[in-house]
């Protein structure tokens, strides 16, 4: 008795109208009728209406499809292989597409999210991503750095705002206690690295004492963070790494 529009409509994903308008145009017309006069729909038309659908997904109008399957030239095997290689096409297409936004998504990420203005009125003359390179080059294939870019990517202008006057607030409060001679083995200085771990846990990734300890001998080895700790007061990145030992070996 064949298949009912219906089911042929449940089977294939489409609308009966949409098989009724197959028929109008002469484009698959079911091969049998009810009794009642119904359409009926065999093996033969599932198997047409399926490649119809393949063709459609593939962009080709229904004039098209029409002639692709009328051709007297072909066969069902030589429209699989056509529908194959149409397929494998758009698939290596799409991957390029999908890299492409992958890219950018990933170029997002990894930005600050902020406009020109924003990150003028945040960070002044000092660029946050004057050294983005290096750093990804240097550490990017370590889940710190890629848990850092996501929470930065993440941030607002106030919560850059917030970052800044923090980081600001510690490095007077580091100055005064150094002025006031307190030694890098101390309390108040051990405090005060201790603190300086956290504002990186909190804001950027997690930061276990080893990890702040070599942060601690970076601030020392590389002149830029030298030159950046120690225009806050002189000597400020050498006294830094000590009390970040010091705190390292407080808290072990």
């Amino acid at each position: 008795m064949g298949h009912s529009v219906g089911q042929v409509a449940g089977f294939a994903g489409v609308t009966v109208r949409t098989l009724h308008h197959y028929d109008e145009i002469g484009l698959l017309s079911p091969s049998g009728r009810s009794g009642a006069g119904h359409r009926r729909y065999d093996d033969a038309d599932l198997d047409r209406l399926q490649r119809i659908l393949f063709y459609r997904e593939l962009g080709f109008p229904l004039d098209e499809v029409a002639v692709l399957l009328d051709d007297p030239e072909s066969d069902p095997q030589e429209h699989l292989r056509r529908q194959h290689a149409l397929l494998t096409d758009r698939i290596a297409r799409l991957q390029q597409m999908a890299k492409a936004v992958e890219h950018a998504m990933e170029a997002k990420k990894m930005g600050i999210n902020l406009t020109p203005e924003e990150k003028f009125e945040v960070f002044g003359d000092n660029d946050p991503e004057q050294y983005a390179q290096e750093v990804e080059e240097r550490w990017g294939d370590t889940g710190a750095y890629a848990q850092s870019q996501r929470r930065a990517a993440s941030y607002t202008k106030d919560d850059w705002q917030r970052i800044q006057d923090e980081a600001a607030d510690w490095g007077r409060r580091y100055v005064a206690a150094m002025e006031a001679g307190e030694p890098a083995d101390g309390e108040r200085a051990m405090d005060l690295a201790e603190e300086h771990r956290l504002h990186i846990h909190k804001w950027f990734y997690d930061c276990p004492y080893e990890t702040h300890t070599c942060l601690g001998e970076m601030y020392v080895a590389d002149e830029r963070f030298t030159a950046f700790y120690d225009a806050m007061k002189p000597g400020l990145a050498g006294h830094l790494r000590d009390a970040i030992l010091a705190n390292g070996v407080r808290k072990v």
